[in-house]
């Protein structure tokens, strides 16, 4: 590594991690002041809190990277090029993209990070903070009741009295296997059902097994103790998944649910699909703020400053919206998925890149020149 990067690296690190530091305080300061009074009266252990915050945590970094890359970005940048740093080292030979080539690997590091927290740690933080609030208030979790799920593939209905959402144990179980007529060929009855995932297996208690004939007519009854059954292809995350929502899945669990819901109605199953897109589109994001905010927070006279700051501000917060509009838009099936996840980054990298070839040929982007927009309001 050459000594103008570690330079670059330096003074932009430095930044990076008091704004992500700080931005964390910040969110530790509120969230304890709404949460002491309970952690005080329900007497919940440190080590409870303590591993409640590290469960949240992934979920906030990936709110809170693009924004400290951002800031961090503007200010380091804005630092050295007052100083005429970046003008010095333009002068020795060393071209623009060449300057900005380690931000652009931290851009990628962080790219790869958001990746990782945003698999699986992220979107079970909010299943994380339901059973941390149970376990806090020593309450029992809220079970489901009367939950009907239909295996379209394998022709079985399962009629469950009740359950807890992310366990393998469902109470007052009812099987219906029929055949491709539609006719049941045999009813399983059982006070619990129980899946063991390493065989994946299923463990009927106190079952009854009822066959029929063509005509719906009983042919045979047995009663046992515990049946084991190995064939059936349900999972307790399958016959929940009606209870499921898409941003609070895992990418593996959204291509689990359209794997095996393949036959549900397509505009259920937009959420998931644009879900599971943006779960990959997401990290980019962080590339795409170092595309904005690099050439807007390099000026060459101290003129400009101000309003490269604030365009690089105002376009990352109208790609933010951009975001969320097009997340809506492909959740209600108005545009395909991966439109609706990709559209945001792929514009605004666009605009990124236009900036940095304007900022590269030292010509001026376009800029809010409020005064002189009043001069010429006022002729």
């Amino acid at each position: 590594m050459r000594l103008l990067d570690r330079y670059v690296i330096r003074n932009f690190l430095q930044v990076y991690c008091y704004c992500i530091a700080g931005f964390i305080s910040i969110w530790l300061i509120f969230d304890v002041s709404d949460n002491i009074s309970m952690f005080i009266d329900q007497h919940v252990p440190l080590s409870l809190v303590a591993r409640y915050y590290a469960t949240q945590i992934p979920q906030v970094l990936i709110i809170l990277l693009p924004v400290s890359l951002l800031l961090s970005l503007l200010f380091a940048l804005g630092r050295m090029s007052r100083a005429n740093e970046i003008v010095s080292m333009l002068t020795a030979g060393v071209s623009l993209p060449r300057v900005l080539l380690p931000l652009i690997g931290i851009g990628l590091l962080t790219v790869a990070a958001t990746m990782a927290l945003n698999y699986s740690l992220a979107p079970h933080a909010e299943l994380a903070r339901k059973t941390f609030l149970s376990e806090a208030q020593s309450r029992p979790g809220r079970y489901i009741q009367g939950q009907i799920f239909r295996n379209r593939t394998d022709l079985r209905t399962w009629f469950i009295q009740n359950f807890l959402q992310r366990t393998n144990t469902f109470n007052n179980v009812q099987v219906l296997q029929q055949d491709a007529n539609d006719n049941i060929v045999t009813n399983y009855i059982a006070s619990r059902a129980f899946f063991r995932p390493e065989t994946k297996t299923w463990e009927l208690e106190n079952a009854k097994v009822v066959h029929y004939d063509h005509s719906g007519n009983i042919v045979e009854e047995h009663i046992y103790p515990s049946l084991k059954i190995e064939h059936w292809s349900e999972t307790p995350f399958r016959l929940g998944s009606a209870n499921e929502r898409a941003e609070f899945l895992s990418l593996p669990e959204l291509r689990e649910y359209l794997r095996f819901n393949a036959d549900f109605p397509h505009t259920l199953l937009a959420p998931f699909r644009t879900h599971l897109q943006y779960r990959l589109a997401l990290p980019w994001t962080c590339l795409v703020v170092v595309c904005i905010a690099a050439p807007l927070g390099i000026g060459y006279s101290r003129r400009g400053v101000l309003s490269s700051v604030a365009a690089a501000v105002i376009l990352v917060f109208s790609m933010n919206f951009l975001v969320h509009l097009f997340l809506a838009l492909g959740e209600g099936d108005r545009v395909p998925a991966w439109i609706a996840a990709w559209t945001p980054n792929i514009v605004f990298a666009a605009i990124g890149l236009y900036l940095l070839y304007l900022r590269a040929s030292n010509r001026e982007a376009l800029s809010f020149h409020l005064f002189t927009a009043r001069r010429i309001v006022a002729q």
